[in-house]
């Protein structure tokens, strides 16, 4: 009889761990009794609970952390409190759901300061190792989250182990979906979209890349025109005329040549170390898990895209190289900078396709 209480206990224990999530934000948020009009803190403290409870809608606590900070202002104490929202795990009832809900509205939170924040989870939950690991960073490095959810930032750092909430309730799958191929990342580099841009035909070699060199690239602009024959750095082949930009018909030798030693090099070596990675992205139809005519965007570089799922939106994926540059691959300010405006590039397109890697890739210098 002993024996069974005491595992009962054990399981209440483990049970009551889960609840009470709420407690930390209240907290914090109380503390702000000298912010806003009277009362305001106290009756913002008051409904932290209800959006933190296992049934709540994952938005909720996004748009309750915007309210914070615009009825008590921005002051960093304000901030830092919403933050501890916006982070905050929402309690698990294992009884009703397997896995959790991450808000997938890319408006919220609308505060600047706040986006980039990802939640803590059940520990319990698969992949839970990875997310909180994250959310503990982003607490004090937040991701980049232009244009993206909270649930596009989780799925672009690892995880995807959770059903996407919209403020409207809607579900869905994470955008990464369920490929979790990551591993065929350097096969990947055959797939340019057809070397459709005939102007620019060279521009989307090097996605042989060997990942234990260092890579340096220029930026050129698409209609740029090739340099002369006796450019040294070129490492397509050495012949300045399968560089030229304005033949169409040189996409079959670009692709063999960009084979020596992955195209790192195109056009100068004028400033952009990538360091040890390559920083471009493919689109292909039917990755493993797809269906055969559904496209998806990956990391070219096995490094970058190691533990990340193959995603129907293209941000999510320039968003991961771009962090990678500074995680893994020790790049250059000038390499983070770069990619970050080739991520705004595609950001702003809004298409879907090959065309779009092609673009981030091209923007980079590949």
């Amino acid at each position: 009889m002993q024996s069974k209480l005491a595992i009962v206990y054990a399981l209440l224990a483990v049970a009551e761990a889960r609840f009470g999530r709420e407690q930390e934000a209240t907290a914090a948020i109380s503390a702000l009794s000298d912010f806003g009009a009277p009362g305001a803190a106290a009756t913002l403290a008051g409904a932290s609970p209800s959006v933190l409870l296992a049934g709540a809608n994952a938005c909720a606590k996004l748009e309750l952390a915007d309210r914070i900070v615009a009825e008590l202002g921005n002051d960093p104490q304000v901030i830092a409190a919403a933050a501890v929202l916006v982070q905050a795990e929402k309690n698990t009832n294992p009884f009703a759901v397997a896995i959790p809900s991450l808000c997938s509205d890319a408006n919220l939170p609308a505060t600047a300061e706040l986006r980039g924040i990802i939640p803590l989870i059940d520990p319990d939950t698969v992949g839970s190792d990875v997310q909180n690991a994250n959310a503990a960073q982003s607490l004090q490095n937040p991701f980049n989250a232009d244009g993206l959810s909270v649930a596009d930032i989780s799925a672009a750092q690892g995880f995807t182990n959770f059903t996407a909430q919209g403020s409207d309730g809607s579900t869905a799958a994470p955008a990464g979906g369920n490929a979790g191929n990551a591993g065929n990342a350097g096969d990947n580099n055959n797939n340019n979209g057809g070397n459709n841009n005939a102007g620019n035909d060279n521009n989307n070699n090097g996605g042989n890349a060997n990942c234990g060199a260092t890579v340096t690239v220029t930026v050129q602009a698409p209609a740029a025109t090739a340099a002369p024959a006796d450019n040294g750095n070129n490492q397509q082949g050495g012949n300045g005329n399968d560089n030229n930009q304005q033949d169409g018909n040189d996409n079959g030798n670009n692709q063999q040549d960009g084979n020596d030693n992955g195209g790192n090099q195109q056009g100068g070596n004028q400033g952009l170390d990538f360091g040890t990675c390559t920083p471009t992205m493919d689109f292909q139809l039917g990755r493993p898990g797809r269906k055969p005519d559904e496209g998806t965007f990956l990391p070219t570089d096995p490094n970058v895209a190691l533990g990340q799922q193959d995603a129907l939106n293209p941000n999510i994926i320039t968003n991961r190289i771009c962090d990678q540059l500074t995680n893994i691959c020790n790049a250059n300010q000038a390499a983070k900078d770069a990619c970050q405006a080739a991520r705004a590039i595609v950001q702003g397109l809004g298409t879907k396709d090959a065309t779009t890697a092609d673009a981030f890739n091209q923007a980079l210098g590949f």
